[in-house]
């Protein structure tokens, strides 16, 4: 009687239903507060679906709903000379920025709003990054440097621009690992694919590299585009969305802890000192990146590698091609 004067949502969880026999929870409807949860505390059941019911009643934070009408942020970073302003003026339309064969003849970001399919954008062309030991202290360059790492910073998508003559180089991969450490969505464009001589196995040489050097990022997808003539480009803005879209996703409670059981049944994580890591229940708090906190028994009991199974098993059930993902462990007492 006092809940229903309150005039707020109010939830029934009917704990202790070990057995899960839903005939015991038909009593509880007769309260005339509406739909009723059967959950078990100790098993850890029925608790996915009570927390969706949860926060289905919360409010849509306003940072999010002022970000929903921003202009997505994309920036364009790599080493000088990979084709990142012909890119900007493919992608654009119009000729914006100067496009030269002098490596460094883009000296500083440079931000282009644009519009595709009626939707706003804003494009950032950076300047190419060179070695940290082949830039001088305190030069134009350095300055340069900075702004195209505050690029990748305040973006919401990064596309890495690879030379394809060339290859990924080691500052390639540098710039990667900035991107990664930033935990920012992410495209490899494997640009003058025009001039590279191909046969039948040319692309499984090219993707079998990539994932060979990406292996610490192997979320990342690719696109092998030529920015002078503008093969493939088409493809560029709608896998900009499908990524953006991906580090947004979020995964129901009730989804996402269905998923870890079955892993955690799948492959139980390794015993230390007689114990083993138990799953309490799993919740997402965060997009962008999408972070998922683990609630459990005893968080040191999970190794590197079980966290990476676990991550690798959310990968093969949900789509965040693209993206990379945090995960966190918290202990049973730090959940009070």
């Amino acid at each position: 009687e006092v809940l229903r004067k309150t005039k707020k949502p109010v939830i029934v969880a009917v704990n202790k239903l070990d057995d899960f026999n839903l005939d015991k929870t038909f009593d509880f409807y007769s309260l005339g507060l509406g739909e009723v949860f059967a959950v078990s505390s100790l098993q850890s059941r029925g608790v996915g679906d009570l927390l969706d019911a949860i926060v289905a009643n919360f409010k849509q934070p306003q940072e999010e709903a002022e970000n929903a009408d921003k202009p997505l942020k994309i920036a364009i970073v790599g080493k000088p000379n990979a084709g990142k302003s012909s890119l900007t003026n493919r992608l654009i339309g119009e000729n914006r920025v100067v496009v030269s064969n002098v490596a460094g003849t883009t000296r500083d970001s440079i931000e282009i709003p644009f519009k595709f399919n009626k939707k706003q954008y804003i494009i950032i062309d950076t300047a190419g990054m060179r070695r940290k030991s082949a830039i001088e202290e305190g030069s134009l360059e350095l300055y340069s440097v900075m702004r195209s790492l505050d690029a990748v910073r305040n973006a919401d998508v990064v596309l890495l621009m690879v030379d394809c003559e060339v290859g990924l180089s080691d500052q390639d991969l540098k710039i990667a690992s900035f991107v990664a450490e930033n935990f920012k969505p992410f495209i490899i464009l494997m640009n003058k694919w025009d001039l590279i001589e191909k046969d039948t196995v040319t692309i499984n040489k090219f993707n079998a590299d990539l994932e060979r050097d990406l292996a610490f990022m192997p979320y990342y997808k690719s696109i092998y585009i030529s920015a002078k003539t503008g093969k493939r480009t088409n493809e560029i803005i709608p896998a900009v969305e499908q990524v953006y879209e991906n580090a947004n996703r979020r995964v129901s409670t009730g989804t996402l802890n269905d998923l870890l059981h079955s892993a955690f049944a799948l492959q139980s994580p390794p015993s230390k000192s007689g114990k083993r890591l138990k799953l309490l229940y799993a919740t997402q708090s965060e997009v962008a990146p999408p972070t998922f906190t683990l609630f459990v028994n005893n968080a040191t009991l999970c190794p590197n590698s079980y966290l990476r199974y676990i991550e690798n098993f959310l990968r093969k059930s949900i789509n965040f091609e693209g993206v990379p993902i945090k995960i966190k462990l918290k202990n049973r007492s730090e959940k009070e």
